[in-house]
């Protein structure tokens, strides 16, 4: 007995002098890796790997290792919910990173401001998704995408200011991230005087869109605005070829997945979006590393990310937060949040250099400024404008 204790209290106290495992940061990472909207989540998750295995290597975060603890919540809002009650109860996060989906984060994010913890939406860009919890003391909802009230204006300023297309027709799906971003684009238009001559509905899985295109074409439709993901949005660029009927497409960041891309093929040409961030050609020295190191660990299909926004401002979550939980030297979800709010050092991340991101009453780490214009050539998302090209990602 004596010597089967004295062998257990050499294996604890080498435990302990290790650190190992006891102080291991658990982070959630949440997001869709099967179904239509996998090509963001997959994306996302790999960023997310990506700076976790880069930040471990180097040594963790005041030297505790980052474990992620992965979940797929398949896009349905049900499943999104048991995942964060997992996470909360049973894994014991320190925070979580992800949601793709906007109705997800609206219905699971609610179970992380409850327990104080910090949850940063990489990827969702509902309006909503940092406003949900507006009388709170402590919003513990943060994000490192484009809210679309940030597309939104652009897509409209593009549409109607920049080509003068002023018959609009706006078809965006039936969740909850086509119809508050549709909200968001005709309030967007109704400052330029606009109302759209058609407004137009689907459902996901939908595979033929000729009515909806009909309803738009009929109406004297000269530009097309969408709210959707990728495998629907092919099916609209489809539906307007097999009519004959071509007519610009600009709409969400969403037309830069691949689900589009390849789906569409030729008939994808053209379209534009707002983006933070553009595969290529790698415009800061950070953001060729990011491409070099994610192609060569994850090798994606013809060299190009699936959903390079998506894996961008993954990557950059994990950094933000690793910051803010070594600025606060703990893991309690106070400390992290006050330490988010308050960063003291710059985060030199792949979408730009984070100064001092957010703050106790703005929690939107992406402005205006940091979002440019891509269009869909030949397969691949490209500047629409050259100059963009030449911007450099830094903080406003």
């Amino acid at each position: 007995m004596n010597i089967r204790h004295h062998i257990f209290a050499v294996a604890a106290a080498a435990m302990l002098t290790t650190g190992a495992y006891a102080a291991d940061i658990k982070v959630g990472v949440i997001g869709p890796f099967t179904g239509g909207s996998s090509s963001m989540g997959v994306s996302m998750r790999d960023g997310v790997r990506l700076a976790a295995k880069e930040i471990n290597a180097a040594g963790g975060i005041n030297g505790n290792k980052i474990v992620l603890v992965e979940r797929d919540d398949e896009a349905k809002n049900e499943r999104g919910v048991q995942i964060a009650q997992e996470l909360i109860n049973n894994e014991k996060v320190a925070a979580a990173l992800g949601y793709i989906n906007t109705g997800v984060a609206l219905a699971s994010q609610r179970f992380f401001q409850d327990a104080k913890i910090p949850v940063i939406n990489n990827v969702a860009t509902g309006t909503l998704i940092t406003k949900q919890f507006p009388n709170a003391a402590e919003n513990y909802v943060f994000r490192t995408s484009a809210a679309d009230e940030i597309q939104a204006p652009m897509i409209a300023k593009e549409a109607v200011e920049k080509r003068g297309l002023k018959k609009v027709a706006i078809l965006a799906d039936s969740t909850n991230y086509g119809q508050l971003g549709r909200e968001d684009l005709e309030k967007a238009l109704k400052k330029y005087g606009v109302t759209p001559v058609a407004t137009e509905k689907f459902n996901i899985g939908d595979v033929d869109m000729t009515s909806q295109l009909l309803k738009a074409k009929n109406a004297g439709a000269d530009v097309i605005l969408t709210y959707a993901i990728g495998p629907e949005l092919a099916q609209i660029a489809n539906g307007m070829a097999k009519l004959g009927w071509k007519k610009p497409m600009i709409g969400s960041w969403t037309l830069s997945m691949a689900s589009f891309i390849d789906t569409a093929g030729k008939n994808g040409n053209g379209a534009t979006m707002p983006e933070t961030f553009i595969q290529q050609p790698a415009t800061t020295p950070k953001r060729k590393a990011f491409v070099d190191a994610y192609l060569k660990d994850f090798k994606p299909k013809n060299g190009v990310i699936a959903s390079p926004v998506s894996a961008a401002q993954g990557y950059d979550s994990v950094y933000l937060l690793a910051a803010a939980i070594k600025q606060a030297g703990n893991t309690d979800g106070p400390k992290i949040l006050g330490a988010l709010e308050s960063l003291n050092a710059p985060v030199d991340g792949v979408v730009m250099t984070y100064n001092k991101p957010f703050s106790k009453t703005d929690h939107e780490a992406i402005t205006a400024n940091d979002v440019v214009m891509g269009v869909v050539e030949n397969g691949r998302v490209e500047f629409l404008n050259a100059e963009d090209a030449t911007k450099g990602a830094k903080k406003k």
